[in-house]
């Protein structure tokens, strides 16, 4: 149940990439990055360890878009959560 939850926070995700927030072209590559990043974790989590870099790379974009894209930043913590729920 985890993992569709954290799927439909990816989803929300690629939404909001869509419709609501300014970025620049490295931004938006980065939270690209990231997304690709959490579903191959999820594709291999129950054959892998965790990977600690992912669970940096969202804490890192939670705090380099709270301010500018809030909205953004809860749709990230909302993702950390689920990984957090699922042992990753």
């Amino acid at each position: 149940m985890p993992a569709n939850r954290l799927q439909q926070q990816l989803e929300a995700l690629r939404k909001q990439l869509e419709e609501d927030p300014p970025l620049n072209e490295e931004e938006r590559a980065s939270l690209y990055l990231l997304t690709q990043e959490i579903e191959l974790q999820l594709a291999r989590q129950a054959a892998a360890a965790p990977d600690a870099t992912l669970i940096d790379g969202v804490n890192l974009a939670v705090e380099r878009f709270e301010v500018s894209h809030p909205t953004l930043a809860g749709t990230l913590r909302n993702i950390l959560q689920s990984l957090a729920n699922m042992g990753i």
